[in-house]
């Protein structure tokens, strides 16, 4: 009996297969525009969070202090009530609240401010010598932006973009329970309304390797950028 179990699985995961493989492209789509907000906007607003602090190069208490206000009110709000809120401009970006593209423009606006707050904290890891020596030899804004910080802190901006996407290929997920598409939907549609366990369980193994994959490549990636 168990045997016939375990068999009649399979065959149904065998017959979701093009859905299956569907809702994987739907992740990485969602996954890829909010990833791409937020390396595109992010991360020149968290170098610009930094450099505004006080003793850095542009410091700028006003612009600190709104700057930070404006990431901490965005990632205040449940991703939940956000993607809600976001309803009205999300139908007059895409013409859509339905599917991955227009679940997207949530994570892009979540993605954005968790992304700089990584950045800020990255640079903040960066030697003040390394950068008062740049400065020391006439380095412009922009060189010790490009030519020190970043370059300085390549790892830890690697490592901290591979944590941004795992922490939002969950948050896809919950795109897709209130209709983003993807692995979250497939997972709802059929695992739980129609009671299929198996695919389920096997939604919950790819998005497990997804991590683990991600994850390790981060760290090799990280590894070889890191020259300490």
């Amino acid at each position: 009996m168990e045997e016939l179990t375990l068999a009649q699985a399979w065959e149904n995961l065998v017959l979701l297969g093009p859905e299956i493989w569907q809702a994987s492209l739907e992740t990485a789509l969602m996954l890829g525009i909010g990833l791409t907000a937020a390396i595109l906007i992010g991360g020149p607003l968290g170098v610009w969070l930094y450099l505004a602090q006080p003793g850095q190069i542009l410091a700028n208490r006003f612009v600190a202090g709104v700057l930070g206000w404006l990431v901490n009110l965005v990632r205040s709000f449940p991703f939940i009530i956000l993607m809600v809120s976001l309803v009205p401009l999300t139908r007059i970006l895409v013409g859509s609240t339905i599917g991955p593209v227009a679940a997207a423009v949530p994570l892009s606006f979540a993605a954005i401010p968790y992304f700089a707050r990584l950045v800020e904290q990255t640079l903040r890891e960066v030697p003040r010598g390394v950068v008062e020596a740049a400065e020391a030899m006439g380095a412009s804004p922009l060189e010790i932006v490009f030519k020190v910080l970043l370059r300085e802190a390549r790892a830890g901006l690697v490592a901290s973009l591979t944590i941004l996407t795992i922490s939002f290929l969950s948050y896809s997920a919950v795109a897709g329970v209130v209709g983003g598409g993807g692995i979250g939907d497939l997972a709802i549609r059929y695992g739980y309304y129609r009671f299929q366990t198996e695919v389920m369980v096997a939604m919950v193994v790819l998005l497990v390797v997804v991590v683990q994959l991600i994850q390790f490549a981060g760290n090799r990636i990280a590894q070889k950028l890191d020259k300490r």
